[in-house]
C-alpha cells in the first residue's frame, strides 16, 4: 500500500533489527522535513467532521473544510490531541512533574548487554519499574529505543527476554544492535503498583503517556543516548501506546507499531467494550456509550498527529482484534498529511492472526523493498 521502508534479513533478529536501522536511525534526516502546501481534500457530509479524513478541519462558523496551510495544520492537529484528551483525561503538566530520579534494583551481565532492573520516579508517591539495557562495551552516544510490552502478566519482562516469545524480545534484540533499550511496565501489569485512578486520572491510557514520556525524559539525560534519536515500539497493547505517546511527545522521531490498532469502526464491528475498560478509557463507555460515531478521535488522526515523523505500521491479514481494513483505511487517510515524505508512513501486511511478524513481513516484500544494514555488523552508536 504506497510506499514503504525497505525490509529484509535472514532471521527474526536480523529482519528486526534491519527494520529498526530503518525507521529508528536511518530516517531521523527525514524525519525534519516538514511537509509543504494541502491539496485535493473533499468536504465532510452535513457538516460532521470525518474522523478518518485528518485533513479536514472546523472554521470559526462551523463549515467543515480542508486545511490548506502549515499552520492550518498546527490548529488540526491541536485538535486532535484535544480531542484525545477527551477520552483519555488531560496530558498532565508541571503540576505532576517531580525531580528526575531513578535508582538500579539489580543488575545482570548478559550475553553481550547489561540489564538493569530499575525504578523511574514519574510522579510525587509513584514510580515505573523498569528495565534498561546498555550494550557491553558501548563507547559515544548511541541512538535509544523506547519498548513497549503487550498485553502479558510479566510486562516488561518480555522485551527484555524473560518470556518465552523470542520474536518479542525487541530490547534484547536492538541492545544487542547498540541501541540503548528501555521497557517500562504499563499501569497493572509486570511489578507496576500504581492505580491511575487513585491518583486523578481518567484513564490508565494516560497514565501509560505520562509514564512513557517520563521514561524519554530519562533517556535523554542518559551520557550513552543521543537525546535526538529516540524512538518506540510495540506490539498489540504496546502497539497503540507507541502510537499514544509519539503523538503527545514529539522528541519521538520514529515509531513502529505492530497488531496495535485499527480504525473504531472496524474494531469488533464498532463494539468497542474492549477500549473501554479500567486498563484502557472508560470514558470510551461512561461519556460515548462505545459508539465510533460519537467518538472525537481516531487512529487516522493518532498516526497524522505523528506526521512527519517516520511510523511503521505492521498488520496482519486475520487479527481477530485489528482488522487489517481498518487499518488500511487509517494510514490512507493519514498518508497525505505526511506530505512530501509519504514514505515516512508505511504498512506492511503478514498472512495470520495478531502475532509478532518482521520475519514473515520481510520474506514477503519484493527484493527491491527490502532494507539493506548500513555499517552491517557496527553498533548503533
Amino acid at each position: 500500500m504506497g510506499s514503504c521502508y525497505r525490509w529484509g534479513g535472514a532471521g527474526v533478529n536480523r529482519a528486526y533489527a534491519s527494520a529498526m536501522r530503518v525507521t529508528v536511525l536511518g530516517l531521523w534526516i527525514l524525519a525534519s522535513v516538514w511537509f509543504g502546501g494541502f491539496y485535493g481534500v473533499v468536504y465532510g457530509d452535513d457538516g460532521v467532521l470525518d474522523h478518518g479524513n485528518p485533513m479536514l478541519i472546523r472554521d470559526e462558523v462551523g463549515q467543515v473544510g480542508p486545511v490548506r496551510t502549515k499552520d492550518g495544520w498546527e490548529v488540526r492537529r491541536r485538535r486532535i490531541l484535544e480531542g484525545m484528551q477527551e477520552v483519555m483525561g488531560p496530558l498532565p503538566g508541571e503540576e505532576r512533574r517531580v525531580p528526575l530520579t531513578w535508582k538500579v534494583i539489580e543488575t545482570v551481565e548478559l550475553d553481550g548487554f547489561t540489564r538493569k532492573r530499575i525504578e523511574i520516579a514519574v510522579e510525587k508517591g509513584d514510580f515505573v519499574p523498569a528495565y534498561l539495557l546498555i550494550l557491553a562495551g558501548l563507547k559515544g552516544r548511541a541512538p535509544a529505543v523506547l519498548c513497549l510490552h503487550q498485553t502479558t502478566k510479566i510486562g516488561k519482562g518480555s522485551p527484555a527476554g524473560l518470556g518465552d516469545r523470542g520474536t518479542l524480545f525487541q530490547a534484547v534484540d536492538l541492545a544487542k544492535r547498540g541501541y540503548v533499550t528501555l521497557a517500562p511496565d504499563y499501569p497493572y501489569f509486570g511489578d507496576s503498583k500504581s492505580d491511575p485512578y487513585a491518583l486523578g486520572y481518567a484513564s490508565a491510557t494516560m497514565k501509560g503517556i505520562w509514564n512513557h514520556m517520563r521514561c524519554v525524559d530519562l533517556l535523554q539525560s542518559m551520557p550513552e543516548v543521543d537525546g535526538e534519536r529516540i524512538g518506540c515500539i510495540g506490539h498489540s497493547l504496546g502497539g497503540h501506546n507507541t502510537l499514544f505517546v509519539a503523538a503527545f511527545d514529539r522528541r519521538i522521531k520514529a515509531c513502529v507499531s505492530n497488531c496495535g490498532f485499527t480504525s473504531f469502526a472496524k474494531y469488533y464491528g464498532g463494539n468497542l467494550t474492549g477500549w473501554s475498560s479500567d486498563k484502557y478509557m472508560p470514558r470510551i463507555a461512561s461519556v460515548y456509550g462505545k459508539d465510533p460515531r460519537r467518538m472525537p478521535f481516531d487512529f487516522a488522526e493518532v498516526l497524522a498527529a505523528i506526521a512527519p515523523r517516520a511510523v511503521m505500521v505492521i498488520a496482519n491479514t486475520k487479527d481477530a482484534n485489528f482488522d487489517v481494513g481498518g487499518v488500511r483505511d487509517c494510514v490512507a487517510g493519514a498518508r497525505e498529511v505526511f506530505g512530501r515524505s509519504p514514505s515516512n508512513v508505511c504498512v506492511p501486511v503478514a498472512e495470520g492472526g495478531q502475532r509478532y511478524s518482521p520475519r514473515r513481513v520481510a520474506t514477503r516484500l519484493p527484493p527491491e523493498r527490502r532494507p539493506v544494514e548500513a555499517a552491517r555488523g557496527k553498533p548503533a552508536g
